[in-house]
């Protein structure tokens, strides 16, 4: 859990074999009542560090707690990682998740989620199911060549997106099953609910 906008609805994470939060997200956690196993950061954000966890901190000022969190995960041997709060509030700070997705993207599969949907970095080949008539936009960051869709209602054929010139937001699936397939850049793929 990040320090971006909260879900307003407490999402089930019952499921999870670990979860943790920023120091900033702690308190959404707390007011949730959401078993926490560790939080971590500069404990800027606190006011009293909590004691019934592990507390980590994480000083240092060159990297932001989202990285610190990844690379304490990564260090576990997680590799698949499910992201709240990383969207809303400040934008700097959504895009800046975003720039720390793309620098994890040979270590961890990261999915983020808000009150929207969900949105991660497309692999060279992905296929989406249970999405139709979902809203389906592809963002490159800055650039992804050589896309081609299937199942979309505006299809791509070997084409470029490039952030500035040609983005494809908004796009619709007609099918029940997409595929998107690129050959090099960076491609998030953002689904709406």
């Amino acid at each position: 859990m990040l320090n971006g906008l909260p879900p307003s609805i407490v999402p089930n994470i019952s499921n999870y074999d670990l979860i943790c939060a920023t120091d900033g997200a702690y308190q959404y956690l707390k007011k949730n009542n959401i078993k926490t196993d560790f939080i971590s950061g500069d404990f800027d954000s606190l006011e009293t560090i909590p004691k019934n966890f592990e507390v980590i901190q994480t000083p240092n000022q060159d990297l932001t707690d989202f990285d610190k969190i990844l690379q304490i995960l990564f260090d576990k041997g997680y590799n698949q990682i499910d992201v709240y709060g990383a969207s809303g509030k400040e934008q700097d700070h959504f895009l800046g998740n975003l720039h720390t997705a793309i620098q994890w993207k040979k270590k961890l599969k990261l999915t983020f989620f808000d009150n929207f949907g969900c949105y991660y970095l497309a692999d060279k080949s992905t296929t989406i199911t249970n999405c139709k008539n979902k809203v389906v936009s592809l963002i490159p960051f800055p650039s992804a060549e050589k896309i081609t869709t299937e199942g979309l209602q505006y299809q791509l054929n070997k084409e470029d997106l490039i952030f500035g010139k040609r983005i494809g937001t908004r796009n619709k699936a007609k099918e029940n099953k997409i595929k998107i397939t690129f050959e090099t850049g960076n491609l998030f793929l953002f689904i709406n609910n």
